[in-house]
């Protein structure tokens, strides 16, 4: 599990870098523009927001249809996999080592 926290961690601070990056020097709607304009641009597109629906899938799986499950869904098509970082390291902390609570969250037996 340790090392599972060592990658959140280093996917929280990655994607806080990139986010910065592309907040401070892009232009979404100028570079954005070019992305759709690009074929291999909207393959990662929809593989992008393909992992975002699957990860935002198990959030939901994890906390119910709630108002929190919620916030976290739209941060993920926000944020992207920034959000994930946080979640899963988030997760990795409140399941106190213990896997099967770390996937299923409450819904863990024992």
């Amino acid at each position: 599990m340790k090392i599972a926290k060592i990658l959140a961690v280093l996917g929280v601070l990655a994607m806080t870098s990139v986010l910065i990056y592309g907040f401070t020097v892009g232009n979404f709607s100028v570079d954005g523009g070019k992305i759709i304009q690009n074929p291999w641009g909207i393959v990662s597109l929809v593989d992008l927001y393909t992992g975002f629906f699957l990860f935002s899938a198990w959030i939901i799986f994890r906390e119910g249809l709630t108002f929190r499950s919620f916030i976290w869904v739209i941060l993920m098509m926000v944020l992207g996999f920034f959000t994930a970082s946080l979640y899963a390291l988030i997760a990795l902390y409140q399941s106190g080592g213990d896997w099967q609570k770390f996937w299923m969250g409450k819904k863990a037996s024992g």
